[in-house]
Order: structure tokens, then sequence, then C-alpha cells
């Protein structure tokens, strides 16, 4: 149990004089972009109801002229005293010109050493530092503990060195900003301009940087927790850009229906829908169809552990995974290769060919030379969807005319005979399983035949 439940008398005073040193104001110029300095709402898009200085100034005090160039205001925190600060990508993104505003008044300008949007994070090197600089510590954010106590700093709509206070509401919070969704909640006070300054401790130690709000929420902040920031600022500050750890896998969640279909007990997982050819993954005996239970020895609860935990490991990672396969526990190490970019596929459109129908409310055609190549797929083996039935199983479960099926019940599907053949066997109140393909990406779906 800690000394104390509440800070102390004058604690905070203490604690915002050791902060605010370290916290600067960041201006950002660029041409044709939204102004920088809104926190971000869940979903990556600054909120529409926020405005920027510009903004407040013209709504309370009559106005101001038009700037020609788009100007953002934000904030930031410096960790090294030779000049390198910490913000959020967001706000520097596209800037042209920089400007870091210290609390003394001091001006620098500034470049970015490296951003990642992934996790909106960004360092930047001040320019033309004389002398050592105010600085802060990042705490160890794992330790942090909902209902301790902490502080925002930042300079909110242009108010430098705005100090606010609040505890830290939740932890590990997804909301739909990014793949590495990780965030602290806290009730402390965060409004545009605040983005990119700290969350901080009673300790004056970063355990966060401020980045996102809730669009009409009171109270509801986030930060990017500090162990976070510790991992990829180290390496946009060496580097200037994120190498992240790749497994080459397809990862669904597991629903009640699936969990059934695959014998697992529990829903907690992520099921492997395709494993990529030559992928650490491939390399390592994983298959589609096994189901990630624990990684590198934490419970998987669903899809986003595995995803964030290999994201944010470094390639050349030894890892250790266990996987549930035909009713079977199974631990697989796998070395981790480097992320290679996205790439899109095209919109598939299946050809007129006469389908042969199913039970499961679907009709499906042979997967001929022609098709294969009009919906981007390498291999042959399998049927294509050409139609599904209004109200049926299939419909309901989500499948559409173009989708490829490549396994039902984990038996391979080759050919039209082979689908026929495992389906015909399958009775009312059975539950199937179907690995089915669909602009590349490989997914699990799970059929009751029968259900209403």
């Amino acid at each position: 149990m800690r000394d104390t439940v509440a800070p102390a008398a004058g604690t905070l005073a203490r604690v915002a004089e050791a902060v605010k040193p370290a916290v600067v104001n960041i201006k950002t110029q660029a041409r044709g972009m939204t102004p920088g300095g809104h926190a971000r709402a869940p979903g990556g898009r600054p909120p529409s109801e926020e405005f920027s200085p510009e903004d407040f100034m013209r709504r309370f005090f009559g106005g101001v002229p038009e700037p020609g160039p788009q100007r953002g205001l934000g904030s930031g925190v410096i960790i090294d005293g030779s000049g390198i600060a910490l913000t959020n990508a967001h706000l520097v993104e596209n800037a042209t010109r920089i400007e870091v505003v210290t609390l003394e008044g001091d001006t620098y300008p500034a470049k970015v050493l490296g951003a990642d949007t992934a996790t909106d994070l960004a360092v930047l090197q001040l320019e033309g530092v004389k002398g050592p600089l105010p600085t802060v510590l990042l705490a160890d954010s794992d330790t942090v503990r909902v209902g301790d106590w902490v502080l925002a700093v930042g300079s909110p709509f242009g108010l430098q060195s705005t100090v606010t206070i609040g505890i830290v509401s939740g932890k590990a919070r997804h909301i739909g900003a990014g793949p590495f969704d990780d965030f602290l909640q806290t009730d402390a006070a965060i409004n545009p301009g605040n983005s990119g300054g700290p969350l901080v401790n009673m300790g004056g130690q970063v355990v966060g940087i401020n980045t996102a709000i809730v669009a009409g929420g009171s109270g509801i902040g986030f930060a990017i927790p500090s162990n976070m920031v510790k991992r990829i600022g180290q390496e946009l500050r060496e580097k200037g850009r994120v190498r992240r750890g790749w497994l080459g896998v397809s990862i669904q969640p597991l629903t009640p229906e699936l969990a059934k279909s695959f014998g697992v007990k529990s829903e907690a997982g992520a099921l492997i829908a395709k494993v990529q050819p030559d992928s650490p993954a491939g390399q390592a005996g994983l298959a589609a169809g096994d189901v990630v239970i624990e990684l590198d020895g934490k419970p998987v609860k669903d899809p986003g552990d595995v995803q964030r935990g290999i994201g944010l490991a470094k390639p050349g990672t030894r890892t250790q995974l266990k996987a549930w396969r035909d009713g079977a526990e199974r631990s697989v190490s796998v070395t981790l290769g480097e992320a290679p970019s996205a790439s899109r596929r095209a919109e598939e459109r299946p050809s007129p060919t006469p389908p042969t129908a199913s039970g499961l409310g679907l009709g499906v055609r042979p997967l001929t030379p022609d098709l294969a190549r009009e919906l981007q797929t390498e291999s042959q083996d399998g049927v294509v969807v050409a139609q599904v039935a209004p109200r049926s199983a299939a419909a309901r479960a989500g499948i559409r005319p173009g989708d490829i099926v490549r396994e039902v019940n984990r038996r391979p599907v080759k050919t039209v005979e082979d689908f026929e053949r495992t389906t015909q066997r399958l009775k009312e109140g059975d539950v199937v399983s179907l690995r089915l393909e669909r602009r590349g990406a490989s997914r699990y779906v799970a059929i009751t035949l029968g259900a209403a």
C-alpha cells in the first residue's frame, strides 16, 4: 500500500515546476495541411468540434487575418539536453517549418529526425542549442496503476505551460487510432494544442505522450505509454524509421462458432487464416487453422495482442509461441523477419460460369486459370463462390460471390468434387468451418447448418 492516497499539499506545484522547463511549444507551418495542433480522435482524425488557436481568436476576439500558409500549434518534451524532443507525428506531418519555443521564451528551429504515423510519435532535433536544455526522464509505464495521479503539461490553444491534473483511468486501451493501440487513458484535461506534451507521474517522470481525445467526451484522453515511446523513439532517433517484426500470417478473431469447430474451449486467441510462403511463420511450421494462445509467455486474448507483440518487436527477435492444433497445444519458436510494405490487391470480379449448389446456401464453380488471374490469386486449388442464397447460413456468415473456398472443416478443397464430397456428409446442426480467400487475404468463417 502506498504512503498517501492523494497528493500532499504543495506536491503538485513542485512536480509542475520540475517538469515545465522541459515542456515546449511547437509551431508548425505547411501549405495545404490541416492545422496540426489537434489531438487525434480515435481513428486518427481531428475531432470536428475542435478548433485551432486562430479559430479560438476568431470566435472570442472578433477575428484575426487569415494567414497564407497553414499553421499548427502543439506541444513537445525535451528528453536530451542536446535538444532532442518528443512530440506527435500528426503535429509535424507535412510541415515545411518547425519552431520550438521553451518556457524561457527561447525559439529554436527544429528538424524531424524520424516520425512513425502508426504510433503517432515523432522525434525532433532542436538546432542552434548552445548549452544543455532542461530534460525529463521516461518512467516505466508497466508499473503505472489505474488510479495513479498524473499531470498533463502542454500548450492547449497556444496557452503555454498549462498544467492539468487527473488520474490514470485505464490501461491498454484500443481505440481504433492505429494497429498498435495500447494507450493509457486519463481524465486529466487534454485539449487541442496538448498533442505531443507529456503525461507525468508524481515523481515528475513521463509515463506517456498525450495524443488523442474523444470528440465530445469530457475527461477522456489518451497517451502513448512511455515504454512504447522508449522503443520507438530510440529507433527513430538512430535510424529515422521504425523496423518492425514480421511473422507472415493473416489472423482473425475466434467467434464462438469457430472455437467450437476447431475444438478450442475458449474464444481467447488469434486464429491463423493464412501463412505466407517462405515467411518466418511458415518456416517455423505454423499453418492455417492454428490458434495462437500465447506469445512470449503472455496469454493472447485477441489478434491485437499478436499484432502489437510482433509489430513492436525488432526483426531478428526470437519469439516463443504456443498454438492450438487438432486438440493439442504445441510450442513454436520463430525468428521474426522485417515487415514489408503493404501492397494493395485488385478488386475481384467473378465470371458467370454455372455454379454447383450445396446445402450451405452457396453455389461454387471451378477455379480456372482465367479466374485465378482475375481474382489475383497464385494458386488454382479451391472453388469460387458464384452465388449465395438470400437469408441462408452462408449469407449470414458474410460469404460473398467471388470468395475462394480453400478448406471445409480443415480438409483441403482443390476441386468442385472435393467440395461436394465434404459438404454432402453434413447434416442440420453441424458447425462447418470454411477457409476463404478474398482479395488475397484469408480468413475462417463458421456456419451452423439450419440455424435461424
